[in-house]
């Protein structure tokens, strides 16, 4: 679908996190991560929305869970993925995968545009990965490079190819 993006940061090996958290907090990937949600639906699976620190102003959050705990009246849950991909088509915005593992792995095959934050270093322990893609479907142009904390990283944008 033309309006659904995934957005994420990974390491050399794709991971994405440890323990329900990111594994590396870099303020220009925060930074970045901000501008292109702001104002967006952004979609995610329960753990992430339990990750945050709050709701994320600015963003109609979108839960995609079997569960049936409470959310506030703010965050629209959906329990399937028929149900989402529904109310997707509807919608003429953009909407932002935000996480985790499984939420990426369940909306790759729907999204023509990546956002990705390649970090150059990996983790070990990490317990979280991105899928595995053919970067050969995708086309790649990279946005900006910047290093923090003594690692480098990379923000790019891929592209399905038609």
């Amino acid at each position: 679908m033309k309006n659904i993006t995934i957005i994420a940061a990974v390491g050399k090996n794709l991971e994405l996190g440890k323990d329900n958290d990111l594994i590396w907090h870099f303020k220009g990937d925060m930074r970045f991560f901000r501008e292109h949600t702001l104002h967006k639906p952004i979609i995610m699976g329960r753990k992430t929305l339990e990750s945050l620190p709050g709701l994320l102003p600015e963003r109609q959050h979108i839960v995609l869970t079997s569960s049936q705990l409470d959310y506030p009246d703010s965050v629209l849950v959906m329990h399937s993925m028929e149900e989402l991909l529904s109310y997707i088509e509807q919608q003429r915005e953009e909407f932002m995968v935000i996480g985790g593992a499984t939420i990426y792995k369940q909306m790759l095959p729907y999204s023509d545009t990546m956002l990705l934050t390649e970090v150059n270093a990996e983790c070990a322990d990490a317990d979280a990965y991105f899928p595995s893609f053919s970067k050969g479907e995708w086309n790649s142009s990279v946005l900006g490079v910047q290093e923090e904390k003594g690692i480098s990283y990379k923000h790019l944008v891929y592209t399905r190819k038609k």
